[in-house]
């Protein structure tokens, strides 16, 4: 997982339905709320046919990639034509950046993606 790190808790959370998905060769920018209130901007893309999930803020200006295209087979960012690819959020050469990748799944007919969960409140450590 690109988006979660070792040690990260991940929560699966409804992204939206699949209804709603983005046809094929198509991206929307979605927001992911986790149980702690918190969202997570994510861009949904439709590469070929296939749903991925990446950071919807691309790196060199903040640009919104779910509002970009497909081109190539990557997400391409719609202020300066970034284009990322969606396994693994790296930018294509000659630019350099990188956003996260989220896991995603359709369970019946919602999307679902895995996004950090922050670990809060007390824990006792004796028991």
């Amino acid at each position: 997982m690109v988006g979660l790190k070792e040690n990260d808790v991940g929560e699966w959370v409804r992204l939206c339905g699949l209804a709603e998905a983005p046809g094929v060769d198509e991206v929307r920018e979605a927001e992911a709320v986790g149980r702690d209130g918190k969202g997570v901007p994510i861009c949904l893309a439709n590469v070929e046919g296939e749903l991925s999930a990446i950071g919807n803020i691309c790196p060199h200006r903040q640009g919104p990639l779910g509002a970009g295209w497909v081109e190539d087979g990557a997400v391409m960012c719609p202020w300066h034509a970034w284009a990322f690819d969606v396994t693994t959020g790296v930018v294509r050469a000659p630019e350099h950046g990188r956003v996260d990748v989220y896991p995603l799944k359709v369970e019946g007919e919602d999307v679902l993606v895995q996004i950090e969960t922050a670990l809060g409140g007390d824990f006792d450590s004796e028991g």
